[in-house]
């Protein structure tokens, strides 16, 4: 499993700032309490895009492999040697480690912490978990509403920045789900989510050829599925700050 690197801001702000608004409707009051003081107060959406903040800065760019994923098509991950630049599962599961350990400093665990947060974005961006070949869609070029664009940037960012709605609207407007439904949801751990994101991948890789001209029906079919991601993620990214904070 060899690493690749690619451009892209996985969810693009506001994907990710929803999906950090939607986690704290879910998270216990203690989780809370110790997330407030470890942030200083800065809320999930707003310390969710660091991840990608920080990409400039050439003291973080061993955390670049981090954001993404990829094995063979037909493959899942547990059957692959781990990449040695890191990938996005190492990535959680090192931030997970570095919250839970008591000898880790403040800075630290807050560090981690925002990290984590992104990665769990990252995670159910179904492209972050693409072929190599392509760099997670990034080399499948298509029209976005007559503009030149990518088939990764189109799940990044185009179908979330046409639909026009704030991170905020968003992360108060997600489907309304059953106490089963929300059980069904945070069933499983993140490297069983990821495959589910490989599923996924595997759709939309199909959904769309090099050159195709996309736009209202492509809107239409599938950005229903850019917001049950992003309310996935939210979700899932409480249930392992809960986890983590008890």
């Amino acid at each position: 499993m060899n690493s690749f690197s690619y451009a892209g801001d996985d969810w693009g702000k506001t994907g990710h700032r929803a999906t950090g608004q939607i986690a704290e409707g879910y998270l216990t009051k203690k989780a809370k309490k110790k997330i407030d003081k470890l942030l200083n107060g800065q809320r999930l959406a707003f310390v969710s895009t660091y991840g990608d903040e920080i990409k400039s800065d050439d003291r973080y760019k061993k955390y670049s492999p981090w954001h993404y994923v990829n094995f063979p098509i037909d493959k899942k991950y547990e059957d692959q040697a781990p990449s040695q630049y890191g990938d996005l599962v190492q990535g959680i599961t090192k931030c997970i480690e570095i919250l839970e350990d008591k000898t880790s400093s403040k800075d630290d665990k807050a560090f981690y912490l925002k990290m984590l947060i992104h990665f769990i974005g990252d995670l159910h961006q179904p492209l972050h978990v693409g072929r190599k070949e392509d760099k997670g869609g990034n080399d499948i070029q298509v029209q976005w509403f007559a503009t030149g664009s990518n088939l990764h940037r189109v799940w990044d960012s185009d179908m979330i920045d046409y639909y026009g709605m704030s991170y905020t609207e968003l992360s108060d407007n997600t489907d309304r789900l059953t106490d089963a439904q929300l059980d069904f949801i945070k069933q499983g751990t993140f490297t069983e989510w990821v495959q589910e994101s490989r599923e996924l991948a595997k759709k939309v890789y199909e959904s769309a050829g090099v050159g195709e001209k996309l736009g209202y029906t492509y809107m239409y079919n599938y950005f229903p599925v850019v917001r049950q991601q992003l309310q996935k993620g939210g979700i899932r990214l409480a249930k392992i700050l809960n986890t983590v904070f008890g």
